[in-house]
């Protein structure tokens, strides 16, 4: 442990140089995705006024109290209220309004009596109505007004994420527009004379360049926008013109895969190391152990991750993500995380904590790693099958069958 950074002190470290960015006012509808500047408060009411939840008759609940199969009461319809309609109908005494689901309930009726208990259901429904069940309740089946949400009140919090569930709730509160971050502008740099573009055929000493898709991936899904992706060879002078074109494009945010470690061809630390702008740690964690991180003089964080996929998996959710959500001003910034039991055994590095690409059973909370091949940060085909992190102090030796496990999830 002498010399290397907790995983807590580096995340402080990022998370102290995170600015949250600008914010801008939006429709609802093309905010999706964006975290909440200000709150969002309900124009009207939800709902808009007294409405029906069921298909049946509108009717005075004295009316129909003694009703049963055995003593049907019978009413007169004299109004007919789909869904749509802006009418209110007087009902007297012994009167009843056919009405449809979401259409507003007259004034003078208190409950709502489905065609299911009616005797001839909706295929007798007008002109008359025998009623063979009484209400179970007073006010039964009717939505009242200002029920779920009264004008004024807070449909979406600041620091929300704006997803469909918060979208809908917006629109059905009458809610226009909304104030939120900017998303996060994000260059991906993969360092490496080894690399080959996606797809193109594979020869000794050359290897698909992996990282690059999936910080793609990653940087969306922290709904971020992707403004440059590139290769580059491990030659300082390629990371210091990808920088620069990187900080042209207003790039907030620079993450570099491979380069700083401490070998005789390392790009990223050549280009930066001892320049006072970024700089280069050793992280008590396994995978992703060698960590770079700064800020430019242009304002932008520089991440240097280590070149082997999972580490980049584990470094970009344990330190990148918490960025880009914490520059747009989330107020939940961390991945979910659960505990669960293992249902096989593995061995975890010493003095490092480890995150280990697992496959959770949600139906018995159980955990196992994703792949046979063990931790390896080389080991990108486990993380397929990988939907979490299994999690283990610095001070576990190993992992026993039925040990509870922390595990972050992650899909």
């Amino acid at each position: 442990m002498s010399g290397r950074r907790t995983v807590e002190d580096q995340l402080a470290r990022v998370l102290a140089a995170v600015r949250v960015l600008d914010a801008e006012a939006r429709p609802v509808r093309s905010a999706a995705g964006r975290t909440l500047a200000a709150p969002a408060a309900a124009a009207h009411d939800i709902p808009l006024f007294d409405n029906s939840a069921m298909d049946g008759f509108a009717v005075r609940g004295a009316d129909v109290a003694a009703a049963s199969e055995d003593n049907p009461i019978t009413l007169r319809v004299v109004a007919d209220l789909p869904a749509g309609v802006a009418l209110d109908p007087p009902l007297g005494p012994g009167d009843a309004a056919r009405i449809m689901t979401g259409s507003p309930t007259p004034a003078d009726a208190d409950v709502i009596v489905p065609f299911e208990d009616t005797e001839g259901g909706l295929a007798d429904s007008l002109g008359e109505v025998r009623v063979l069940r009484a209400p179970a309740k007073p006010g039964v089946f009717v939505r009242r007004r200002g029920t779920d949400l009264r004008a004024g009140d807070e449909v979406v919090r600041t620091g929300e994420r704006l997803g469909a569930f918060q979208v809908a709730a917006a629109v059905a509160a009458g809610v226009a527009e909304v104030t939120v971050t900017r998303a996060p502008r994000v260059a991906v740099v993969s360092t490496g004379s080894e690399l080959l573009a996606p797809g193109e055929a594979v020869t000794r000493g050359h290897i698909p360049d992996s990282n690059g898709p999936l910080l793609e991936q990653l940087v969306a899904d922290a709904d971020a926008e992707v403004v440059l992706v590139a290769r580059v060879t491990d030659e300082a002078e390629a990371v210091r013109a990808v920088t620069a074109e990187a900080v042209a494009l207003g790039a907030d945010v620079i993450i570099f895969t491979g380069g700083v470690s401490a070998g005789a061809y390392e790009p990223v630390r050549g280009a930066f190391d001892g320049q006072g702008e970024v700089e280069f740690a050793s992280v008590a964690m396994q995978p992703g152990k060698p960590q770079a991180f700064g800020v430019l003089n242009s304002g932008a964080l520089v991440f240097g991750l280590p070149g082997n996929p999972v580490s980049v998996a584990v470094s970009f959710e344990v330190f990148v993500r918490p960025a880009l959500l914490a520059l747009q001003g989330r107020a939940e910034i961390q991945r979910p995380r659960a505990v669960f039991t293992a249902d096989a055994a593995w061995t975890t590095p010493p003095g490092r904590r480890q995150y280990l690409p697992a496959i959770v059973d949600l139906a018995t909370r159980t955990v196992r790693p994703a792949t046979a091949g063990g931790s390896g940060s080389h080991l990108a085909g486990g993380l397929a099958r990988a939907h979490a992190f299994a999690i283990l102090p610095a001070e576990v030796a190993a992992v026993a069958v039925g040990d509870p496990i922390d595990v972050m999830l992650v899909g």
